[in-house]
């Protein structure tokens, strides 16, 4: 499947970078982003936003970017943090991080999604559908969902009957269901309505 309809940039002068979440609609785990400063005239035939990626696309994709970005970060903010002031602040936090990390300073940000605050003294542009338009932000789209599914892999051994290791926190039948009748952890998110059926 050949996706090089993607655009290599927004801004013909600025140093873009692209942002964006993984992580947003799981019942359990932190939620994470990315930012990705990738070189003018990039190109990918196959890099496109991470949920139309297979998993082993993505995880090919992931070491081939962090070589070939200018710069790159991945940040998360906990599921804590998400009940505390919402999921969409704690994306918008969680990315904010990522761009702070960031090696080289932006001039430009380049935000999937239609909300964002801004972050200091860079301008940003929100994009719908951003992570199946523009490669800097499919390439944020596929380090957030990695290292978030990375991450959920990781602590499902402690916590096995959930089922993370296959759903990543995500409200699949078989972890509302375990919610349910064993109730939650640390890592699930208080806010968000766990045990109904979708």
């Amino acid at each position: 499947m050949n996706h090089a309809r993607l655009l290599s940039h927004y801004s013909k002068l600025l140093m873009e970078a692209g942002c964006d979440e993984a992580g947003r609609g799981c019942l359990a785990g932190p939620v994470f982003a990315a930012a990705v400063i990738l070189p003018r005239g990039f190109t990918d035939d196959i890099l496109t936003d991470s949920k139309q990626l297979s998993e082993k696309q993505r995880n090919t994709l992931r070491p081939m970017i962090e070589r070939k970005a200018i710069a790159w970060a991945v940040a998360s903010v906990d599921a804590t943090t998400i009940d505390e002031i919402n999921i969409l602040n704690a994306s918008i936090l969680a990315m904010h991080r990522a761009i702070q990390k960031l090696s080289q300073l932006p001039q430009l940000l380049l935000i999937d999604g239609n909300r964002f605050k801004p972050y200091p003294n860079t301008p940003h542009q929100c994009i719908v559908k951003g992570d199946e338009k523009y490669l800097s932000i499919a390439a944020a789209s596929v380090l957030a969902k990695t290292y978030r599914d990375e991450y959920m892999v990781g602590i499902h051994e402690a916590y096995p009957e959930y089922g993370w290791k296959n759903n990543k926190g995500y409200p699949s039948k078989h972890h509302r269901d375990t919610i349910a009748r064993i109730g939650i952890t640390l890592h699930h998110r208080k806010s968000f309505r766990m045990a109904e059926q979708l």
